[in-house]
């Protein structure tokens, strides 16, 4: 699959490409596994929430269905109108430019989202709408499909879209892969000044996909989304043979959190 940009908070046009089809996006995409909500709910101060980039609601619903409130910031009015219509509350807005209006929060939590936006400022905004001892934990969900479908879709991408500069495919699978981007994460906490030292923590599972779910969810990724169509049905061409009736894909959901200094 297509990874991030190496610099990808200023990749802002992929950045506002999700909302193409937000419906398929809140299908396809995973949920996140309880265990790590269950733990940023449990490091919290409390259960007054705010979900950074928030998309369609997803992590947003089941943060508010373990109890919080969650109010969403989303730069794209498509995504938000989404999340609205579940009953989430949302303003749009990038967030480095958001106005919390004095408004304060236990935790601030991002859904694979949070390397969308600037890691400094958006920390040093973190940390102004936080409560002494509340805490930022932007999580990822990172996808090791087998090695036959990884190589497929870098291969199909490179062929439609050689110049993209959304990588297909990482140096190494898994979380060693996507570690320049979770340090960069850490890094941009460390240089806000006013968080304790970042922890990152990861949990794994697996989740078997049909051959429609699998191409759907690729068609909700950043490498994707921003394709012409014809770009997008012939990537998904070059994939389909590779993924059989079914596919088992390994997911490491990590978190880097850090908790404000109090």
């Amino acid at each position: 699959m297509p990874t991030l940009p190496s610099e990808p908070h200023r990749e802002h046009q992929v950045s506002r490409s999700f909302g193409v089809d937000p419906d398929r996006y809140d299908r396809a995409r995973p949920r996140y596994p309880a265990a790590v909500l269950d733990r940023i709910v449990a490091a919290a101060p409390g259960k007054h929430l705010l979900d950074v980039g928030c998309g369609t609601g997803i992590e947003a619903r089941q943060l508010r269905d373990a109890g919080c409130t969650v109010l969403g910031v989303e730069p794209d009015e498509r995504m938000a109108a989404f999340a609205r219509r579940t009953g989430i509350e949302v303003e749009v807005a990038p967030f480095e430019d958001w106005d919390a209006a004095g408004r304060t929060f236990d935790a601030v939590v991002a859904g694979t989202a949070w390397h969308w936006i600037d890691p400094v400022a958006g920390a040093v905004k973190a940390a102004q709408v936080l409560r002494p001892g509340g805490l930022l934990a932007p999580v990822w969900h990172i996808f090791e499909p087998p090695a036959d479908v990884a190589r497929a879709a870098a291969e199909a991408y490179l062929r439609v879209v050689p110049d993209s500069p959304l990588r297909p495919g990482v140096a190494q699978p898994g979380v060693p892969g996507y570690q320049p981007l979770l340090t960069r994460a850490a890094d941009g906490m460390r240089a806000a000044g006013a968080f304790e030292e970042p922890e990152q923590w990861h949990v794994e599972w697996d989740h078997a996909y049909s051959r429609d779910e699998w191409l759907e969810q690729m068609l909700t990724t950043g490498g994707m989304t921003s394709l012409q169509p014809e770009q997008r049905d012939e990537v998904l061409a070059g994939v389909e043979a590779a993924v059989g009736d079914t596919v088992t894909v390994h997911i490491s959901t990590v978190a880097v959190t850090a908790r404000r200094q109090t």
